[in-house]
């Protein structure tokens, strides 16, 4: 009898506790303490991602996780030539197609892709060749129709199935070589909008309307192997207008999807085929129906059409696999604030952390400082103030700015016991944001103004103004890469970056907002809080290019205290407004990688 140790290499180990490292991957160990046989296997799982600028039902697809097309698409009334890429974070517009069209083929790459048939308005048969930059009309489809699907190369594309315009389901297949189609076998049975994926070798198409015009669904499965399609073993549900991206007939991922019911009933089923079976891969956070995807079976995104009639809002969610399984970011309660404050300036990190000034009311002078646990008195500031702009750590902090019973153009600086006078700003406004450190601090905006200041230690001088006028927002990183983002007017969600000498527009929030928290670095930032205007805890990740949902604070609250040198993953936020004044402090942990173990059952 073969042994575990001859087919694997390694024999089982015995540990009483289990491994953390990546290499326990496929490894087979008894854990003494529990009394079980374990291992670690790779796991799918769903995240938010950048949604595109436009939406649109049935947009056509192609490419990769980290560089796809989301081509055409309606949007009532009317189809759409737009174009745009998505690079794994963001999407960007790109050239338009030469005609409108949705519910098409796609193909390809995203410098040598293929889109063709669909509706725009007429059913199409015409065939669009993309090099990246332009498009380029090339030979028809045997049919015209819409609801066509395929998948392939650029120059070896598989399309299938249809509503031609009599209108009839159609079981057509067809190949094409890089300039003309020529007809293939049939499907096994009528199809419209079959989620199709793979190669024009190794295709599988699942789900789709399987007569016309009535809604019918289906859940029939077939694979291509170039020459003849084979019935598979059904889908667990059936649908129409499902998204399937994978490389070959023996890998795929279907998502999403519509039942029988016209509108209205969008799903959050998603399911991996290996070849001879279907397995659940968790649930979409989003449901999701007319979308385009594009990627692996592994390693993929879903671009939703819609969610409910007649809203497309052109979410974007991504499926991974990995040996990880991540412990979620939370939030938990810290010490509370001697004094319950809003408006008032922090420094430091989650553990040093510092709290001055604000609003009791009245505006206050009152320094605490932060160890991680509780809160103690430190040294007062010269002049109360709020809305006041914070930066540096515990014990080289700056107080820049603020409002009093007039604007406060004086700043301060903390060594870790007392305040002493800083230079003093030149523009006559409050509400600022800002970052840094003591000796190199960037202050811009107020309300309302687009100027910027930095500071050196000793003096303020004029920086690049913003692009537009903007207050009351959350600042991250450091003089020369930092950001401002979210503020008035109001509840903003834009971004702005700055290098040290002028501004450039990064990512949108997904929630703009103003009075919100922010610290991190220019390429790793976190928001929470804010006002919406409604009071809000929404937290989110930034990584440079887009900004990503995370776990919320536990109580929503704006106008707050945050660590403003704290990190992306180990965060503060302390005092604000809820319904009144606070003196609550939330500490925030970012998301954990963590090994995802199986416990082995005889069953």
């Amino acid at each position: 009898m073969t042994t575990y140790k001859e087919i694997f290499g390694k024999p089982v180990k015995v540990l009483s506790t289990d491994p953390t490292d990546a290499g326990a991957e496929g490894q087979v160990w008894y854990n003494s303490t529990s009394g079980t046989f374990k291992t670690v296997l790779a796991v799918g799982a769903w995240s938010s991602a950048a949604s595109s600028t436009n939406g649109g039902s049935s947009r056509i697809g192609f490419g990769i996780q980290t560089a796809g097309i989301a081509a055409g698409g309606s949007t009532a009334p009317g189809n759409q030539t737009v174009v745009e890429e998505y690079n794994g974070s963001a999407w960007s517009a790109e050239t338009a197609l030469p005609v409108s069209r949705q519910d098409g083929g796609g193909a390809g790459t995203t410098t040598a892709g293929l889109v063709w048939c669909g509706e725009g308005p007429a059913k199409l048969n015409t065939t669009q060749e993309y090099d990246g930059s332009s498009w380029t009309t090339t030979g028809n489809y045997p049919i015209t129709a819409r609801g066509v699907r395929g998948s392939g190369t650029q120059t070896a594309a598989i399309g299938d199935g249809g509503d031609t315009p009599a209108p009839a389901a159609s079981n057509v297949s067809a190949e094409y070589n890089g300039s003309t189609w020529t007809a293939g076998n049939n499907l096994p049975g009528n199809r419209v909008s079959a989620a199709t994926s793979g190669t024009q070798t190794s295709a599988l198409a699942t789900t789709g309307k399987d007569n016309t015009p009535n809604p019918s669904v289906s859940n029939l499965n077939t694979s291509y192997d170039g020459t003849t399609w084979t019935a598979e073993t059904v889908y667990p549900l059936s649908l129409r207008q499902a998204v399937s991206t994978g490389t070959s007939s023996a890998a795929n991922l279907v998502a999403g999807g519509l039942g029988a019911t016209p509108f209205g009933d969008a799903v959050t089923a998603a399911n991996v085929w290996d070849g001879s079976s279907w397995t659940a891969v968790g649930n979409l956070g989003t449901k999701s129906t007319h979308g385009n995807g594009a990627g692996s079976s592994t390693a993929s995104y879903i671009n939703s059409g819609a969610q409910d009639y007649p809203s497309y809002p052109g979410v974007t969610q991504e499926f991974n696999t990995s040996i990880y399984s991540p412990i979620a970011a939370t939030w938990a309660s810290g010490g509370s604030l001697s004094t319950a404050r809003q408006g008032g300036g922090g420094a430091g990190i989650q553990t040093a952390a510092l709290a001055f000034g604000g609003i009791i009311p009245p505006p206050t002078t009152s320094t605490e400082e932060y160890d991680g646990s509780s809160w103690t008195g430190g040294g007062a500031l010269s002049t109360g103030r709020y809305v006041i702009v914070g930066t540096g750590t515990q014990t080289a902090a700056l107080a820049a700015g603020g409002y009093n019973t007039g604007n406060v153009l004086s700043s301060e600086e903390y060594n870790g016991s007392s305040w002493t006078a800083g230079g003093t700003l030149s523009t006559n406004i409050a509400s600022r944001s800002g970052f840094g450190i003591q000796t190199a601090s960037v202050v811009a905006g107020g309300e309302p103004t687009t100027a910027t200041e930095e500071y050196n230690g000793t003096a303020w001088t004029g920086g690049g103004a913003l692009p537009s006028a903007k207050w009351s927002g959350g600042g991250a990183g450091i003089l020369t890469a930092g950001l401002l983002t979210g503020g008035d007017p109001t509840a903003l969600s834009s971004t702005e970056e700055y290098d040290g000498s002028s501004w450039t527009v990064g990512g949108s929030l997904n929630t703009g907002r103003n009075g919100l928290g922010a610290c991190g670095t220019q390429n790793e930032a976190l928001a929470f809080g804010g006002g919406t205007p409604t009071i809000t805890g929404v937290t989110e990740t930034y990584n440079g290019s887009s900004w990503s949902t995370s776990t919320s604070m536990t109580t929503a609250r704006r106008s707050m205290m945050p660590a403003s040198v704290s990190s992306q993953s180990s965060a503060l936020g302390a005092g604000g407004f809820t319904t009144a004044a606070t003196a609550a402090t939330e500490e925030f942990t970012g998301e954990i990688p963590a090994l995802g173990y199986k416990t082995l059952t005889s069953s």
